[in-house]
């Protein structure tokens, strides 16, 4: 957006305007969005003001009226579907993994959830016909879990009709049966991964903010982003946070964490995939005593929550949790040096 149109906001002149584009609020919606008192911050400019700009750029934006339920519905037909390539999950999950949601998926260690998190970077980056959404990945990596090595397995491990699709959207000569095309190819899908490891809870934070940034210069290219991944969202809030004392600071950071988060989605139209640890709760003396941490604001904050459990061998269960429109059940899947597959 041209600076002269932040500029015809109220209380904004050239440098206020700077300020708020070099904070990554260069948009009337990523203003709309924003909070008075994270804008006053940001901007350096008086609460009432950073109001006022809130205020306008909604007007502007046209955000935050009522509109009747058909409206709703009709833009939510504007949201896509990322499929898992694995249809009992799919039809778990109404058609695959959907675009401005937050999908929480949590599990005990080694039960698959960076898995997950890799197949996805892979399956987005995918033409619409085969499952995906022809976007490029943001990966914030908190506990050091991304492995490229990995995409190149699930890459390779993709079927003939899907890789034969991409090399032809990526206007890459050959099929897939062809070494050096599929080698390009996987080369190509590295490239709109984009990766960065979080150090502390501070740092992801940090990530969050930058990840909205990315997305909106992405936005008009080839591979705008439609995937957004935390493996996991709440390793370093629970390392650094330790104790009943610091709970509250520790819940008020992952709160804004994931609104941070959950911004992205909604203002690029992309999918938010994060992951989480469990605890054991010893007390439980019937059903599974595997529950995920962060409490009622992740999981209030979450769209969707799958718990993924291992079973025999390499086969997974996923279990839709919760889901606003779509009924609790299972799935069966595999986890194998392809990725993820049926079973």
């Amino acid at each position: 957006m041209p600076k002269a149109d932040l500029e015809s906001l109220p209380g904004v002149g050239p440098a206020t305007a700077d300020k708020l584009t070099d904070a990554g609020y260069d948009s009337f919606p990523s203003l709309a969005v924003a909070s008075p008192s994270e804008l006053s911050n940001t901007a350096d400019v008086g609460e009432s003001t950073a109001s006022d700009i809130v205020r306008a750029a909604r007007e502007a934006a046209d955000i935050g009226g009522f509109e009747t339920g058909s409206t709703v519905l009709e833009r939510r037909n504007q949201i896509g579907k990322l499929s898992w390539h694995i249809d009992e999950v799919d039809d778990l999950l109404g058609g695959g993994m959907e675009t401005q949601s937050i999908t929480e998926v949590y599990g005990e260690f080694g039960s698959g959830k960076s898995q997950v998190t890799h197949q996805m970077a892979v399956n987005v980056q995918l033409p619409r016909e085969v499952g995906g959404l022809r976007g490029s990945t943001i990966f914030i990596d908190s506990e050091d879990t991304f492995r490229p090595e990995r995409i190149d397995d699930m890459v390779r491990g993709l079927s003939d009709e899907a890789i034969d699709a991409a090399l032809e959207d990526r206007e890459i000569e050959g099929s897939a049966g062809d070494e050096e095309a599929v080698d390009e190819l996987i080369e190509s899908m590295l490239e709109h991964i984009h990766v960065a490891k979080a150090f502390n809870s501070n740092h992801q934070m940090l990530l969050a903010e930058k990840a909205n940034e990315i997305a909106g210069d992405l936005e008009d290219s080839e591979f705008p982003v439609r995937l957004l991944a935390v493996d996991s969202l709440t390793a370093h809030f629970r390392a650094e946070d330790v104790g009943r004392g610091n709970l509250a600071n520790r819940q008020q950071k992952l709160n804004k964490h994931l609104h941070d988060i959950d911004k992205v989605g909604n203002l690029h139209n992309a999918a938010v995939i994060v992951t989480n640890q469990v605890t054991s709760n010893p007390d439980a003396f019937f059903g599974d005593p595997t529950k995920p941490i962060g409490g009622n604001i992740l999981g209030h904050k979450s769209t969707f929550r799958i718990y993924l459990r291992k079973s025999k061998g390499d086969k997974r269960i996923v279990k839709l949790v919760d889901a606003p429109n779509l009924a609790d059940g299972e799935a069966v899947m595999r986890v194998q040096d392809g990725g993820l597959k049926p079973e």
